[in-house]
This record gives C-alpha cells, sequence and structure tokens, in this order.
C-alpha cells in the first residue's frame, strides 16, 4: 500500500512539472515568434546598408578611414559575448559559451589580449566560475533589445578602436540560420573591410560608378559608423531568435519525457494495484479453505 502512495504521489508531481513545462513552451513558441518578426524586418536594413559600404568603398577608391585600419602595433582586442538572461534552454549557452572560450584562449597564444563584454546573467555566472576577467556585464537589454540600448555599446567600441586602445571586435552569439539550424559563431566587426561587407546580394555584382558629393570619406564617416551599429544590433536580435528556439524545442523535449514519466508510472501503479488486489483474494479464498 504504501509503494502505491509512492507512486501516486509521484505521478501528481510528474503532472504538475508537465504543466509548467508545457506552459513555458508556449511561452517560448509566441517569444520565438514575435523575436523571429524583429529579426527578419531589420535583416533587410542591415544587408542593404552593408551593401551600400561595400559599394561606396570600392568605388571611393583608396580611402583611409580610421573604421577600415587595423593598428598593427596594439596587442589588445574586445569580445562581445551574447548570452542568456535565464536558463531551461537546451545546449544554448554551452555552446556559445564554449566557442567563446576556445576563442579567448586562441588569442592568448598569438599574444594577444582581449577586454570581455559579457551580455547575460548566465555568461557573468560561467566567467565567474572560471575566475576569467569582464570589463563590462551588461543584464539590463532583456528579451526585445531596442536599437537605442545596443547603440551606446557600439558606440564605445568604435570610440576606443579609433583612439587605437584595441586592434579589434569580435561579436560571439549564436547566429539563427533556419527553425531547425542555430549555429555558435564568432565575427569580426571591427576594422571594416571588404570582406567584411560583402553580402550574398553583392558577391558577384559589376563595380558601379558613383558621382561623389559630399567627399567619399564625409559619406564613409556617416554609413561606416551605421554599419557597425546595425551589424551589432541583428546579432543581439539574432541571438534572441536563437535562445527563443532553443526553449522551445528544451521545453517540448521535457513536456515529452514527463509524458513517457507518467505512462510509466501509470503502469506501475496499476501493476502494485492488481498484486494488491490478488493478495487480498488469495487471502479470502485461503479463509474460507481454512473454515471448510
Amino acid at each position: 500500500m504504501a509503494n502505491r502512495r509512492l507512486l501516486v504521489k509521484r505521478r501528481k508531481a510528474v503532472r504538475n512539472i508537465r504543466k509548467i513545462t508545457r506552459t513555458m513552451q508556449l511561452i517560448a513558441t509566441a517569444r520565438f515568434q514575435a523575436a523571429f518578426n524583429r529579426a527578419t524586418a531589420t535583416k533587410p536594413y542591415t544587408e542593404k546598408l552593408t551593401e551600400l559600404a561595400d559599394d561606396l568603398s570600392r568605388a571611393a577608391g583608396d580611402v583611409d578611414h580610421p573604421l577600415m585600419r587595423e593598428p598593427e602595433d596594439v596587442k589588445r582586442s574586445c569580445l562581445v559575448a551574447i548570452s542568456s538572461m535565464r536558463g531551461l534552454c537546451g545546449g544554448y549557452n554551452a555552446g556559445l559559451l564554449r566557442g567563446t572560450v576556445a576563442h579567448l584562449n586562441e588569442q592568448n597564444e598569438s599574444g594577444i589580449e582581449t577586454d570581455v563584454t559579457m551580455v547575460g546573467k548566465k555568461g557573468i555566472n560561467y566567467f565567474k566560475f572560471l575566475k576569467r576577467p569582464m570589463v563590462e556585464q551588461i543584464t539590463h537589454l532583456g528579451d526585445k533589445p531596442a536599437f537605442e540600448d545596443v547603440e551606446p555599446i557600439a558606440n564605445a567600441l568604435m570610440e576606443r578602436f579609433i583612439k587605437g586602445e584595441i586592434r579589434s571586435v569580435y561579436v560571439s552569439y549564436v547566429k539563427f540560420i533556419s527553425a531547425a539550424k542555430q549555429k555558435p559563431v564568432i565575427v569580426r566587426i571591427l576594422p571594416l573591410s571588404q570582406e567584411d561587407t560583402k553580402t550574398e546580394t553583392n558577391e558577384s555584382k559589376a563595380s558601379l560608378d558613383y558621382e561623389f558629393s559630399p567627399a567619399p570619406k564625409e559619406l564613409l564617416d556617416e554609413l561606416l559608423p551605421a554599419t557597425i551599429r546595425a551589424r551589432l544590433f541583428q546579432c543581439f536580435t539574432d541571438a534572441i531568435v536563437s535562445e527563443q528556439i532553443s526553449r522551445m524545442v528544451a521545453m517540448k523535449a521535457a513536456t515529452d519525457a514527463s509524458e513517457d514519466m507518467i505512462k510509466l508510472l501509470t503502469q506501475q501503479y496499476n501493476r502494485a494495484r492488481q498484486t494488491a488486489i490478488t493478495m487480498e483474494l488469495l487471502d479470502i479464498v485461503s479463509g474460507s479453505n481454512a473454515i471448510k
């Protein structure tokens, strides 16, 4: 009897967990759709801005711009790692942080020190556990980072780069490729080069003739910083989409696992109940035979 009571309690607990995971799956699905719409809405603007920067930089010829020039004598770079604020999203943070640490080790072996700007509590806690230094910890962006929230980060990075404090800027995030595929990547956003500004739409496009007014450098002074801000913001929106779909998949797997566990516990309970009934019938029959 005690065994049956224990099985009933366990089955009730698993059912409560199933309700929670199913609710979290529905919430993640709604948030994924909203984040996906935001990411797809900003992507054409980012690609077109990057394409325009590539066209102008090629048409202008040898234009020496601070954002396109890598200081060779500087042995310090910066890395912006975008992790999640919450857990329960499968291997999202594990793959991201594993690649981030590998990149830092490669940079260190090359004699380059890296200043880490960590976004998200999970990445911050992981780096604290590893006792790795971080120059900045960002936890206020949430699930819907606005462009106004990301712009100061991009401006600070560009200011440090122009002053010659750092030689390059990388961003580590989980890139959203499709609903079935998300990939942790590390991309360089500074310094800009023609290879960095190429997109799928302009890789094979012929060079265009431009008549500049004002001068090419004045145009690039406005266009290149806008490109950096847009690309960094696109990294944040992609990361949010990947996080939500990872959480959606993880919660669906947890819900399916809880349903399987409920079936197993129900079978065990039925067997225990049948065994108890059989034992009671045997006792009744044995008592009846003893009276006779």
